[in-house]
């Protein structure tokens, strides 16, 4: 499970004011990118943002360097300013640069992407900022990579992981929860066993996973 870098961490702003959303409310992930140089700091978005736009804190809910690393901006469930009027219903992930995101980077976005269903226990729709605004945002290449139903395998995955999931037998944490909250959605709960939705991606979720892809008429894969 990706690590994220702390507000404090990074050495944040306090923000003018906030507005808390429920996860009830939250029903897709937006992709953005900053458009700028790759060497931009969170903290220098915040400052465009607060002093430029005069916004009350950083745009962004969560963004992504070309490193692959993580940076909470205004958080899960604070209601960003990327995509209005869909900013309640979004959560905004900005990647750290112009179009054509790295493999850490895309890496990094599906992670976050699974731990936003976790933590919505559903599927939310993949959108682009140009989904909801009339903007280049996150760019021609990104947002297609973003909207392919490829978009795990184009970041790259580790060696014997599932090129469609990303994940792997022996894998833990809360993508494997978004994971097994699909198989469960799909009508194969019963097949992870007495512990249900754990996080331990094990032959219960591999025989899931099975299943629902016969029912989607693909092929059966070992995991």
């Amino acid at each position: 499970m990706v690590d994220i870098v702390s507000r404090s961490a990074w050495g944040t702003r306090a923000p003018r004011s906030r507005q808390t959303v429920g996860w009830g409310s939250r029903s897709e992930v937006k992709l953005h990118y900053s458009a700028g140089p790759e060497s931009r700091t969170p903290r220098q978005i915040q400052d465009h943002h607060m002093d430029g736009n005069g916004w009350a804190d950083i745009g962004y809910n969560l963004l992504v360097d070309s490193d692959g690393t993580a940076y909470e901006g205004r958080g899960w469930t604070v209601v960003g300013a990327h995509a209005a009027p869909r900013n309640v219903a979004g959560i905004g992930i900005c990647y750290i640069g112009r179009d054509g995101m790295t493999p850490a980077a895309k890496r990094t976005v599906v992670e976050l992407y699974d731990m936003a269903c976790a933590k919505a226990s559903r599927t939310l729709a993949r959108r682009g900022h140009r989904d909801i605004n009339s903007t280049s945002c996150p760019g021609t290449a990104n947002y297609q990579w973003w909207k392919s139903a490829a978009f795990r395998a184009a970041g790259g995955t580790a060696e014997g992981s599932d090129p469609l999931i990303g994940l792997k037998k022996g894998d833990t944490g809360e993508p494997v929860k978004a994971l097994q909250e699909l198989v469960k959605f799909a009508g194969h709960g019963a097949a992870l066993g007495p512990t249900g939705v754990d996080g331990i991606y094990g032959d219960g979720t591999t025989e899931g996973l099975r299943l629902a892809r016969e029912d989607a008429g693909s092929a059966a894969k070992k995991g």
